[in-house]
């Protein structure tokens, strides 16, 4: 059997940065956290959408801090995530 065959693969998922999906969210809402979490930025895409036809726009002022601490929140667990596997393969 070649020696060669048997290296180890190395891996490297890099982390995600939890002030540009702050900032992200800040200046773009539930489309800026597309970088964070893709499954809630479309739901609070939708949600977002839903509440400001309700409220006639008012509504984003309680649903964009929402958007931002998510926002953080995920990103943090990916890096989580991404670290756990690091150190517990």
């Amino acid at each position: 059997m070649n020696t060669e065959s048997l290296r180890p693969v190395m891996v490297v998922t890099p982390t995600k940065s939890v002030g540009i999906a702050v900032l992200l969210a800040i200046f773009f809402g539930p489309l800026g956290m597309l970088y964070a979490t893709v499954l809630g930025g479309i739901v609070m895409l939708i949600v977002s959408m839903l509440v400001a036809l309700v409220t006639l726009g008012f509504g984003l002022f309680l649903t964009w801090p929402i958007c931002v601490v998510w926002a953080a929140i995920a990103t943090n667990a990916y890096n989580k995530r991404i670290m756990s596997r690091l150190t517990n393969p």
